[in-house]
């Protein structure tokens, strides 16, 4: 796993199911100071993954939010990485953290199949040929200055994706709860609407 490092500028390109980017949706982010004559820059596409910095979980101490250090058989281990998912409604980005606690996750997907017939908030698929556990029900907004690095692959320094079925279906299940979650039902962990409030009017501030 590479990390790639934050650039000077902030920009925000959205790909969509088709690839294709859109010049539309940019956001420009100023430093707090507001005294520099230049910005930071985190690029960042729907379908990527990323990892947060630190001072998202200080900025929102949920205690609902996922740790920003995985523990795995008692032992922390690196940063998650996010699965990020841009929604046109909010015009800010919604990460979904992945976990490698598979026996866990599928012990809650079949409790939920079972009691509900159905289960959005959890999905399974492979990145880099391991299996993870999509946890849609931990998902929370972002905006880029809270992204430190993208992920991407060792030997390639590609950009890791995912499959286009597992995307889809990704992309369906996110777009339905964060349509239920604005109808007032509780199917996300952290308080992530008020969060979006509060992401939107930074946005707003230093735009």
């Amino acid at each position: 796993m590479r990390l790639i490092r934050d650039r000077v500028q902030i920009a925000v390109a959205t790909r969509y199911a088709t690839h294709k980017r859109s010049s539309s949706n940019v956001l420009k982010l100023y430093p707090e100071s507001g005294r520099a004559l230049f910005f930071k820059e985190i690029a960042m596409e729907h379908g990527r993954f990323y990892f947060l910095v630190d001072e998202y979980f200080t900025k929102f101490n949920d205690a609902n939010l996922m740790n920003n250090r995985e523990m795995v058989g008692g032992i922390f281990h690196d940063r998650p990485s996010f699965y990020a998912y841009y929604d046109e409604k909010s015009k800010i980005f919604w990460l979904v953290p992945i976990s490698s606690k598979l026996e866990k996750f599928k012990n809650l997907y079949d409790q939920k199949i079972q009691k509900y017939g159905r289960c959005d908030t959890i999905v399974f698929g492979n990145v880099l040929g391991h299996e993870k556990a999509f946890l849609i029900q931990n998902m929370s907004p972002v905006i880029p200055k809270y992204i430190k690095n993208q992920y991407v692959e060792r030997e390639t320094e590609n950009p890791v994706q995912i499959d286009g079925i597992l995307e889809k279906e990704l992309q369906k299940k996110v777009k339905r709860v964060l349509s239920l979650l604005r109808q007032g039902k509780k199917l996300v962990f952290p308080n992530v609407l008020e969060m979006e409030r509060i992401l939107k009017e930074e946005m707003k501030n230093n735009i």
